[in-house]
């Protein structure tokens, strides 16, 4: 399994584990993560979409919200909302992942942690961030009519790793 994927799994933990428990169990949380992943760049990503996903909470739900039409965030499994909060936050904020990735990502976290239908379910919601909200990429979000939009550019390109080097791009597929 490629470091981001498993990173992205131990992020998921985190935010799931914050979510039901609150705030205060984010310090305990990271750092049982840094021990169980073993290496340092795989939870140095982890930390840093957890850090990321939850700084921009605030701005992430009401977006959710917006293109979840008839879902409350309360509705949805913790697990899904965590999933969506995580790829919410990669597609609007982290310009060094393609919008492709971060979707592909979060249907696979879905497919893996969650229902049958889960990834079908994350992939719609996600796709209308990203069509809704303008080419991510931008550090901020500013209003639009119905809505917030981001602006910026975002590279074409396949993912890295964590290390810089190329991961191959897509990612379909659960990987061994």
């Amino acid at each position: 399994m490629r470091k981001r994927t498993r990173a992205r799994q131990f992020a998921l933990e985190v935010l799931y584990q914050v979510d039901l428990c609150g705030p205060d169990v984010l310090e305990d949380s990271l750092a049982d993560m840094v021990e169980r992943a073993g290496e340092p760049d795989v939870s140095s990503f982890a930390s840093a979409l957890v850090r990321g996903t939850l700084e921009k909470l605030p701005e992430l739900d009401p977006i959710i919200r917006e293109v979840a039409q008839n879902w409350d965030l309360s509705r949805m499994t913790t697990i899904d909302r965590n999933i969506l909060r995580l790829g919410g936050y990669e597609l609007l904020y982290r310009d060094d992942i393609p919008p492709k990735v971060s979707i592909n990502e979060a249907i696979e976290l879905g497919k893996r942690y969650s229902t049958a239908e889960s990834g079908t379910f994350v992939n719609g919601i996600l796709d209308r961030i990203k069509n809704s909200f303008g080419p991510p990429g931008k550090k901020e979000a500013v209003p639009r009519s119905g809505g917030l939009q981001t602006h910026g550019d975002r590279a074409a390109s396949g993912d890295t790793d964590v290390t810089g080097e190329p991961s191959g791009g897509s990612t379909g597929g659960a990987e061994p």
